[in-house]
């Protein structure tokens, strides 16, 4: 049985809809605009939280309206996302980092006893 959103829910889904695809673009082109690896490794973490986010309560409007109650499997994989990908970022950046440290790169001083901060010397060099 199919059921017609009222007009109301179907502007604010449509609003939402939209509006986590226009973030979305805009995260895409933080990564063609900005320069290193660091400052690009944000703009996925817009993506995916913030319209991920937008399109997770539209779904959520859109099929709880549909009369078959409450539709919980869309916050589900939103929480999922939003607890995986910062840490996922977390971990890339700190391996770039090491990575990039280790290579003699220009980057921030390590806080840590144990990461050594100096480059790493290969013994065929």
């Amino acid at each position: 049985m199919e059921h017609d959103l009222p007009l109301w829910a179907q502007v604010l889904v449509a609003g939402l809809v939209l509006a986590g695809a226009i973030v979305a673009l805009l995260g895409s082109m933080g990564l063609l605009r900005l320069k290193s690896y660091f400052e690009r490794v944000h703009s996925p973490s817009i993506i995916a939280t913030m319209a991920c986010w937008l399109i997770m309560h539209a779904t959520w409007i859109y099929f709880s309206m549909q009369g078959q109650g409450l539709s919980v499997q869309a916050l589900l994989i939103a929480v999922f996302v939003a607890v995986t990908v910062p840490i996922t970022t977390i971990f890339l950046m700190r391996a770039a980092l090491l990575r990039s440290r280790r290579a003699g790169q220009d980057v921030p001083p390590t806080l840590s006893s144990i990461v050594l901060n100096e480059p790493v010397e290969h013994p065929d060099a």
